[in-house]
This record gives C-alpha cells, sequence and structure tokens, in this order.
C-alpha cells in the first residue's frame, strides 16, 4: 500500500513539472485586427495574418508545432505585427473605417468577410490554412494555403 502511495506521489510531482514546463512555452503574441489598426498608425511594420478554425488539423498542428517555436516565435515579434483570426467567427469587425461581419453565422461554411476578401484563392473553393503577410503599406506580398513547417515559415519570413 506505501508503494503504492509513493508511486502516486511521484507521477504527481512528474506531471506537475511537465505541465509547468508545458506552460513556460513561448508562443507567438496575436493581436485582433482591432489592435493592429492602432498599432499601424503608431508605426508602420510588415502584417502576418493566420486565419485558422477550430476543426482544421493542419491549423492546429501549425499553433502547436510552428507558432511556438522561439525562432518563429522571435522573428514575428520583431519585424511583424501577428494577426490570428478564426475564420467562424461572429464577431463584427472594425477596421479601416469599415465594419465586418460573419454574414454566414450559423450556416454552412460560415466564413466570415474578412478570410474572404483577404485570404480568397482565384477560382478555388476557401481552404485552410492561409497566411497573408502584408508589406508595411498593408498591401498583400504573399499568400500561402497549406501547412508549413518551421523551417519553411522561417525561410518565407526572411525574405
Amino acid at each position: 500500500m506505501r508503494s503504492i502511495a509513493l508511486i502516486i506521489g511521484y507521477s504527481l510531482v512528474i506531471l506537475s513539472s511537465c505541465n509547468s514546463f508545458a506552460q513556460n512555452k513561448e508562443n507567438t503574441q496575436w493581436i485582433s485586427f482591432e489592435q493592429l489598426e492602432d498599432s499601424l498608425k503608431v508605426k508602420p511594420k510588415k502584417v502576418f495574418i493566420d486565419f485558422y478554425a477550430d476543426w482544421c488539423m493542419p491549423c492546429i498542428r501549425m499553433q502547436k508545432e510552428v507558432f511556438t517555436n522561439p525562432a518563429i516565435v522571435s522573428k514575428l515579434s520583431k519585424e511583424y505585427y501577428a494577426v490570428q483570426m478564426n475564420v467562424e467567427t461572429t464577431d463584427t469587425i472594425f477596421f479601416g473605417n469599415q465594419m465586418f461581419v460573419n454574414e454566414r453565422a450559423n450556416r454552412r461554411n460560415p466564413i466570415h468577410q474578412i478570410p474572404q476578401l483577404m485570404a480568397r484563392q482565384k477560382n478555388k473553393p476557401f481552404s485552410l490554412p492561409a497566411i497573408v503577410i502584408m508589406d508595411e503599406k498593408f498591401e498583400a506580398t504573399a499568400r500561402y494555403f497549406q501547412y508549413l513547417n518551421t523551417e519553411q515559415l522561417l525561410k518565407i519570413l526572411s525574405n
């Protein structure tokens, strides 16, 4: 009985230390479109936009593996404003003196207006993950519609 208590005690110590390690892992600091607008007025900077959905497995994988990588976190925080948006959000977003909504909320494929405008591919259905990179003048310089691993994204961010 005593050995079972010791095993349980050691297990709890190990689990709690693993949990605290996971909590200390560095993450990309995401901002909203409203925060982006204010930030661009104060200091123009390149913009990195990640469109995702909760059901998108490559998006979740990028969130866990790529956007927590120290080199990616550092590059994004130093050189970009990083925006992340759930494409199915029902939030009303005010940006650039305009109002954007999800007109398809509570219907099939409820994609918000912002990703529809910024991450649409010509003659193709909307797909995820979708990444848009903008310059300091908020003009799109690149769009990616696939899972990008750490090395691929670092190469893109460095160009």
